[in-house]
């Protein structure tokens, strides 16, 4: 999505509005307007982040998410995967994970949930590497628990630390 367009409309009217102030407003337009054209980018990147959260509330447990790439944003949309993704996947079936048509706008409802930060670093970076966002990762999980499916846990282990596992003769 091309960014510059809106801004040109912004300093556009800037311009316009100190036409009417004279020539030391038309000097003061053209230093702010290279002034503000980085925080008319931010405005509006946040303005769009907004929209994205509020979309993915609707689409959950999709998600649209809002990218940079140079110094324009682009939108991301995420699907949920389908029961014959996660059937593929593992040998056992399992049951589908809830879609947009399960959670229509009259079913959802909005919790506040509160975790360690070392907690929701680890459920960021688990999203991150599902390619998903924290929410709609947050139901799969929340769905799994609920119909039975076991946590797929990696084990930890310290830096440095063997661990061995088998028979030794």
């Amino acid at each position: 999505m091309q960014l510059n367009q809106y801004v040109t409309a912004v300093q556009r009217q800037l311009d316009t509005a100190a036409e009417a102030g004279g020539p030391e407003a038309r000097a003061l337009s053209e230093r702010l307007t290279a002034a503000l054209e980085s925080t008319i980018r931010l405005v509006l990147l946040e303005a769009l982040s907004d929209a994205a959260n509020e979309i993915t509330l609707e689409l959950a447990p999709g998600s649209v998410e809002v990218r940079l790439r140079g110094r324009e944003p682009e939108f991301v949309v995420s699907n949920p995967a389908t029961a014959n993704d996660f059937e593929a996947m593992t040998e056992q079936p399992r049951q589908p994970t809830p879609t947009a048509e399960d959670l229509d706008g009259t079913s959802t409802s909005r919790t506040t949930l509160r975790l360690p930060d070392h907690l929701k670093q680890q459920v960021e970076d688990a999203a991150g590497k599902a390619g998903l966002s924290v929410n709609s990762w947050l139901i799969r999980a929340v769905a799994d628990a609920l119909n039975g499916r076991p946590a797929q846990r990696k084990e930890r282990h310290e830096p440095g630390e063997q661990n061995f596992t088998g028979w030794a003769r």
